[in-house]
């Protein structure tokens, strides 16, 4: 399939999207929904925003278990996917794993809670055919901005979604801040 004319202006990316790591698929999933929000396309905005929270779980998942357990990728990827949903990989992979008393840590709580909002959310739309404003995409969008920042910031310290710069060097910023 040739590209249009419209499609010009598009950069390819270097690597197809299932060769990305998680924080390259995360800041795709980001720029992407930039791009609907702007085009007022706030049903599809939330579904990409939810998506992008559960590509920034899944990295939290994969960092901290490749850290403290003793279990392979595959093995994380099949808990992964046995944890289906942004709520299910938060509460029962990533905060049991990261947090030493997570009924107490005000963090895994506020982890739990916004994973639970942006799924709500994400559901009404995909699963009962919702259609949202513009107001409400954007309640929901800064909802998954402060999700992803937190749970990724645990792992890459000062990270922001909205520096694509500093998202981009995260690799190796967490391997020097592990040595």
């Amino acid at each position: 399939m040739s590209k249009s004319k419209s499609d010009a202006h598009r950069k390819t990316s270097k690597k197809p999207y299932n060769e990305r790591t998680d924080l390259e698929k995360l800041q795709s999933q980001w720029t992407k929904l930039s791009g609907l929000h702007t085009r007022d396309e706030p049903s599809a905005a939330i579904v990409r925003c939810a998506t992008a929270a559960e590509i920034a779980a899944n990295y939290a998942v994969r960092t901290e278990w490749s850290q403290k357990t003793q279990f392979d990728a595959a093995t994380v990827d099949q808990f992964l996917r046995w944890a289906n949903g942004l709520p299910l990989k938060v509460e029962r992979l990533f905060v049991p794993v990261y947090f030493a008393t997570p009924k107490t840590s005000p963090t895994a709580k506020a982890l739990i809670k916004s994973a639970a909002t942006i799924n709500a959310v994400r559901n009404a739309v995909v699963h009962q055919g919702s259609f949202s404003n513009t107001k409400e995409a954007e309640a929901i969008i800064a909802e998954a901005k402060a999700f992803i920042n937190m749970i990724v910031g645990l792992s890459i310290d000062g990270f922001d979604i909205d520096d694509k710069t500093r998202s981009a060097e995260a690799p190796a910023s967490r391997e020097a801040a592990a040595e």
